[in-house]
């Protein structure tokens, strides 16, 4: 080795410190390799932070934005789940009422429809009646003529005259009954 070095030069060289050649040179190419990096790459890489950083906070914006409109829209739909409960609540209100009403006109209806009944009950009542009393009457004449006949001795055979001498009986019948009452 020491042959190697005595034939280069013939001067010993300290391998710590570097030959002056090797510190121009190593200079010259840390020089260009940092106007390299401070011309092309540097900024590419600042802009690419940026990028990122603008992205990023874009991001947190958007997500603050859409945070706020979400809790925005939330407080609509729970004003409109208000409203909307408020107007059930309406509504149940008057399909109650409207109910009532339905409730008491058909009741009312019936009542009528009761009372219709029953006055044509009444009616029929009275004419029947009626009916009875003069079939009752014209029984009664025709029992009364047979049995005065059978009093009298004498046939009453005279349909006029029966007639009008039932119909003074049962006349002074009804005064007297009236006349009682």
């Amino acid at each position: 080795m020491l042959n190697i070095l005595a034939a280069e030069g013939g001067t010993e060289h300290n391998p710590i410190i570097p030959l002056w050649q090797e510190l121009v040179l190593g200079t010259i190419a840390f020089a260009i390799l940092c106007f390299v990096l401070m011309k092309f790459v540097f900024p590419r890489m600042e802009q690419t932070f940026r990028a990122r950083v603008d992205a990023i906070e874009g991001g947190l914006k958007r997500a603050e934005a859409a945070q706020a409109e979400a809790n925005e829209l939330l407080e609509q739909y729970r004003v409109q789940l208000s409203e909307a409960r408020t107007e059930a609540a309406r509504i149940r209100d008057e399909a109650r009422a409207d109910a009532e009403e339905i409730r008491a006109d058909v009741l009312a209806k019936a009542r009528e429809e009761s009372d219709r009944i029953i006055s044509s009950g009444r009616d029929a009542l009275a004419a029947q009646r009626e009916s009875i009393v003069r079939d009752l009457r014209a029984e009664v004449g025709t029992l009364a003529v047979d049995l005065a006949g059978r009093i009298v001795g004498e046939s009453l055979a005279d349909e006029a005259r029966n007639r009008g001498t039932v119909e003074r009986f049962l006349d002074s019948l009804d005064t007297t009954a009236g006349g009682r009452r």
